[in-house]
């Protein structure tokens, strides 16, 4: 009965259901059809915009260039109004070529070009056109993208990579670009001065001159991923920005202010990796992979490239003596290239008193330091102007560089070299003289004879040495970040730590002249079964100076890096170290062109860690540092070593008139 009169009450409402339904469903109909405008009200918005661009004095071409794999790269062609015959000046980048002409919107090019990468008094008065590319992958460029490409061969099966791609593009430059002369040089700073490298390999004929500055050339070896080994964990938000996206859109993020307390949490690099997923990411997982110098490192380590190319292109390595990020590379390609240079003439060295890049910016002081002239002012108008004139521009006069300009820092003034590191032509030569650590935390050029046999402090994961004074700033160049001024900050906190220990000369009476690079022979021992050597050589100012008070007492960091024990008997043969015996560890400090004036001293600190710049060592050995535990991070009494058999030293490249 029940089931019966519901199906009479469903019959009886069943038309004004339908209708009901029937009304909803053209209500519905209604929404989904497409929006229609107001036909009175068209939107203010043109369909095509066509900006008026007849006062300005340049012409601007965006441009999609094909590789010779059907891949096109998004390129921008800035060309002066009037330009003819006019030379090009190219940088390729991983960091938006949009970005880098637009710095400031202007009608005139000059403004368009300030900002990173691009020397814009040279390039503008000069009336170079300026070529910026997008490389395969990122932003406006079609392709995969891969950190730092390796060239075709063992770690690059496909017939492309960066020498490929910028052959192809100098070939189209030089075909369709009709204001220009047909000459291309190439230019770029860091990852953009690995670029100009890369053109050096199998070069097209158009390309006459190349000047990469502070380019990124081994990452292993002491550029932007280790430092002999050392893993410079702070790079971890590059690597995180430059790999996840095309155009960098996802951002490194933290909740701590001081860096210290982030890489403190996370224990080692490859959990604080996990805690930001980075596994998605390619080139962290080859990095994670690859802890020791194996051929994934040494075959793409662009000095080895090069060494094995002839030398076909004049070439000019600019290198910043106080480098935070690439202090390995411009040296390094010169001592591969310069050997190929028979005439003396096609490779150039210059060498400021920079930071990362500082050449393109104000030179006349870096952090407290300062020069006494704009010295990155004196490269450009002196030295970069008449050198790419003299290869761009038709009937330019050969200019008169040195074959090496360094600016001797101390007496703050350019020299013109014959070659490095013999600082001086004539009448003077570059003599090893070992500076060695003494007992009683003396340093001085006389052997130890007797006295302590070594100095000890006790070396705690759990507490290791910052690299710079806290709260540690994230890298970076803007909004007030000093990561740019590092390797100047004044050393005084570290050395009045007990984990950190010291080593001062008397007071000079006599200039101390060094030119080249400092080489550590470190004779210590750790309680542990791994560790870091972390060794300074430092100026220290005289207590007072009349001139500039607030650098009275101040400890400059002439040359100082990190040396991950692991490796002593070799960078790709890591081993276990021998508890409580003294070792023998020897490694190069970045190079110097100083002058210790008479009234300062000098110094040498050693310690265990450098962080978080650095990964902090467990100090027990582990296979891979990246996946170290919590408990392998152990306390380690470490012992510098001065006893007449067991001599510590620096062998300093000491100037001999």
């Amino acid at each position: 009965m029940k089931s019966s009169r519901a199906a009479i009450a469903w019959r009886g409402a069943k038309p004004a259901l339908l209708s009901l339904l029937l009304s909803l469903s053209s209500v519905a109909m209604a929404t989904d059809a497409p929006a229609q405008q107001y036909p009175n009200y068209p939107s203010e918005t043109p369909a095509t915009f066509k900006p008026v661009t007849s006062s300005y004095d340049y012409v601007e071409r965006d441009v999609m260039i094909p590789m010779r794999d059907g891949v096109k790269l998004y390129t921008v062609i800035l060309i002066p109004k009037g330009a003819h015959h006019a030379g090009m000046v190219m940088t390729r980048t991983p960091y938006s070529a949009k970005e880098l002409t637009h710095h400031v919107m202007s009608g005139h090019l000059g403004p368009m070009l300030e900002g990173y990468d691009n020397a814009t008094d040279v390039i503008v008065e000069d009336g170079y056109i300026r070529v910026i590319q997008d490389i395969r992958g990122k932003y406006g460029s079609e392709g995969d993208y891969v950190m730092n490409r390796p060239v075709h061969g063992p770690l690059n099966p496909t017939p492309v990579d960066d020498a490929t791609d910028t052959y192809d593009t100098i070939d189209w430059l030089v075909k369709n670009v009709a204001e220009s002369n047909g000459k291309v040089g190439t230019i770029g700073i860091s990852y953009d001065g690995f670029e100009p490298l890369m053109s050096l390999v199998n070069p097209h004929p158009a390309l006459k001159v190349a000047v990469p500055m502070n380019p990124m050339v081994d990452g292993w070896m002491g550029d932007d991923w280790f430092h002999h080994g050392a893993f410079r964990q702070q790079n971890m938000s590059y690597i995180y920005e430059q790999s996840a996206s095309r155009d960098n859109s996802y951002k490194w993020w933290t909740s701590y202010h001081d860096e210290y307390d982030l890489f403190m949490q996370a224990g080692s690099a490859g959990e604080l990796g996990r805690q930001y997923g980075m596994e998605q990411l390619g080139f962290w997982n080859k990095m994670i992979a690859h802890p020791a110098y194996d051929s994934f490192w040494s075959d793409q380590a662009v000095d080895k490239v090069l060494a094995a190319q002839p030398l076909k292109v004049p070439v000019m390595l600019v290198h910043s003596l106080w480098d935070q990020e690439d202090i390995y590379g411009a040296l390094a390609v010169y001592r591969a290239i310069k050997p190929k240079d028979k005439n003396g003439d096609m490779v150039k060295l210059v060498m400021g008193p920079w930071h990362h890049g500082q050449e393109i910016d104000e030179g006349s002081s870096l952090g407290a330091i300062r020069f006494g002239s704009d010295t990155a002012k004196y490269f450009r108008e002196h030295i970069l102007r008449p050198y790419l004139a003299q290869y761009l521009k038709d009937g330019a006069p050969k200019a008169d560089i040195a074959a090496v300009t360094a600016f001797q820092t101390g007496t703050n003034q350019w020299q013109r070299l014959s070659h490095w590191p013999l600082a001086c032509d004539e009448g003077c030569s570059t003599k090893s003289r070992p500076l060695y650590l003494e007992a009683g935390n003396k340093l001085g050029f006389s052997a130890p004879s007797s006295g302590d046999a070594y100095d000890e402090y006790v070396s705690d994961p759990a507490h290791p040495v910052p690299f710079r004074a806290r709260p540690i700033q994230p890298i970076g160049y803007d909004n007030g970040l000093t990561w740019a001024q590092w390797l100047v900050d004044d050393q005084r906190e570290a050395s009045g730590r007990t984990d950190v220990v010291t080593y001062v000369s008397d007071v000079l009476t006599q200039p101390l002249t060094i030119a080249g690079a400092p080489v550590v022979h470190l004779v210590a021992s750790t309680s542990g079964t791994d560790s870091d050597w972390v060794v300074k050589l430092i100026d220290v100012y005289p207590d007072q100076v009349s001139e500039q008070p607030e650098m009275g007492g101040y400890q400059l960091a002439v040359s100082m890096d990190i040396f991950r024990g692991r490796y002593r008997e070799g960078f790709d043969n890591p081993k276990p170290l021998a508890a409580n015996q003294a070792l023998a560890y020897r490694f190069d400090l970045p190079a110097a062109n100083h002058v210790f004036l008479p009234g300062h001293r000098v110094m040498v600190q050693v310690q265990s860690s450098w962080f978080p710049l650095y990964d902090r060592n467990p100090q027990t050995f582990v296979p891979n540092m990246f996946w170290a535990k919590p408990g392998d991070y152990q306390k380690a009494t470490q012992r510098i070593y001065h006893a007449p058999d067991q001599a510590s030293y620096i062998a300093l490249p000491v100037i001999a008139h």
